[in-house]
């Protein structure tokens, strides 16, 4: 802080062992979290403490991190962080709804980025790159699909057992990629 490298837009990896005065720190000065649940994980380093940030309110953004983690796709990294939210041993474990993990990945890391608004949402006005979603990939994902009852239950079904064939096509800038 003495330096000012704490200023909003600023994004510090993995922040696992803070307290809530570094949280309040974070928060106070706008700097974010890029938060690597797959890399903890795999390196065994620590966890985020995603209830200490919720209670003492600072940003954060899912992200991966594969130099030290195992994998770069989104499903598996909120997995990861459903895992790493549950666990209560070394925090206080909570349930992050399924809800709130997409956003974390999307409009959440935006906002951590500083360009809630511009990306991240399909809101008007903002930059339209995003992927197209088809929940019927695979017979398993297709049948658990097919029962979700809600929102929640979709988007829970497409994390656990969602992977690379989930991506049905990706748009940049509203024109579809191959």
């Amino acid at each position: 802080d003495d330096f000012g490298l704490m200023r909003r837009r600023a994004i510090y990896a993995h922040c696992i062992h803070f307290d809530d005065a570094d949280r309040a720190l974070m928060r106070d000065t706008g700097a974010a979290a890029a938060v690597s649940p797959t890399s903890n994980l795999f390196l065994g380093s620590g966890f985020f403490d995603y209830a200490g940030a919720e209670r003492t309110g600072f940003a954060y953004g899912l992200a991966s991190d594969v130099g030290g983690g195992t994998s770069l796709s989104p499903f598996r990294t909120m997995l990861a962080a459903y895992y790493v939210g549950r666990e209560g041993q070394t925090k206080t474990g909570i349930s992050l709804s399924p809800q709130h993990l997409w956003w974390q990945h999307t409009a959440g890391a935006a906002q951590a980025l500083g360009l809630g608004g511009v990306v991240g949402n399909l809101q008007p006005g903002c930059e339209a790159d995003f992927v197209v979603l088809q929940p019927r990939c695979t017979a398993l994902l297709e049948r658990r699909t097919a029962s979700a009852r809600d929102l929640d239950e979709l988007l829970f079904a497409m994390i656990v057992l969602g992977d690379d064939r989930l991506v049905e096509r990706t748009v940049i800038a509203a024109g579809a990629a191959s």
